[in-house]
């Protein structure tokens, strides 16, 4: 009771403080991954906010969990098909400050906790980044940093880095490491986005034995199109396709234990936003 407790408290947002309406923020995703030998669905759902302290300063958190599950189609697996349920809850705290009319710096932290059935605080991991973001020009910005972040799968240091163009109001560009896209708007309720990120995520598993984690990463390109079908309402849909896709068991230390060599596959996704 106790170590629920203290992660129900570190996970807690406070929204008490939320004054202006549209700083707040819910959606939910579904995302189904199917590969030649395993299927993978995963649905979240999150609550943000976003305030200004000030004219220079900038808070924002958001509160998100999801679940993972995972359908095992041959029966070479069948050994391991208790692993087929994985939940994921997870709170990022933002903080930027304006440092001048071109530079500001931002830093975020991000406690998760990554478990299979019975979470404890064993399952939590403290991940973030810090980076900073200079404007090089009108339509030019640079982003620079560093994170510790789960994109190969486990907690690692990663660099963070970016070049924003801006080619219109209605469309920018944005390459670097480990996310790119291209954005397009024809207007205010349609926006076009061809994306490029690098992603993963682990889970600790239900086990006493060598194999505690189950370990995921990709290279995901994607198709998306956002739709804002009335005033607070937006929809987004995702098509694309997973590279480099991984699916592997690991020790505490994240040493591979098994691959299950899934290959690469599709992604298909919907999601639903509401924002104030």
């Amino acid at each position: 009771m106790i170590v629920r407790f203290l992660i129900c408290s570190l996970f807690s947002v406070t929204f008490l403080s939320i004054k202006a309406q549209e700083n707040f923020a819910a959606y939910a995703n579904i995302k189904i991954e199917p590969t030649n030998k395993i299927n993978f669905n995963e649905t979240d759902i999150a609550v943000s906010y976003k305030k200004n302290l000030g004219t220079k300063y900038k808070i924002a958190n958001t509160l998100e969990y999801s679940n993972l599950k995972v359908s095992y189609e041959l029966n070479q697996f069948d050994f391991y098909q208790e692993q087929d349920k994985f939940n994921q809850i997870q709170n990022r705290f933002e903080f930027s400050h304006e440092i001048s009319e071109k530079t500001k710096w931002q830093f975020s932290i991000i406690p998760t906790a990554n478990f299979q059935q019975n979470l404890d605080l064993s399952d939590i991991t403290v991940l973030g980044n810090i980076a900073i973001n200079q404007q090089l020009s009108s339509k030019l910005n640079l982003v620079i940093g560093a994170g510790r972040t789960s994109i190969f799968g486990a907690p690692k240091f990663t660099p963070i880095a970016g070049l924003d163009y801006k080619f219109s109001d209605k469309a920018n560009l944005r390459v670097g490491f480990p996310d790119s896209q291209i954005k397009y708007s024809n207007n205010e309720r349609n926006e076009f986005k061809l994306t490029n990120s690098f992603n993963g995520n682990f889970y600790h598993l239900d086990t006493s034995d060598a194999v505690n984690k189950a370990v995921l990463s990709q290279i995901t390109t994607a198709f998306e199109y956002d739709r804002n079908v009335s005033k607070n309402w937006f929809l987004n849909f995702k098509a694309g396709y997973d590279f480099n896709k991984k699916y592997k068991l690991a020790d505490s230390s994240n040493r591979q234990i098994y691959d299950y060599n899934i290959g690469n596959g599709y992604v298909l996704g919907i999601g639903i936003k509401y924002k104030q």
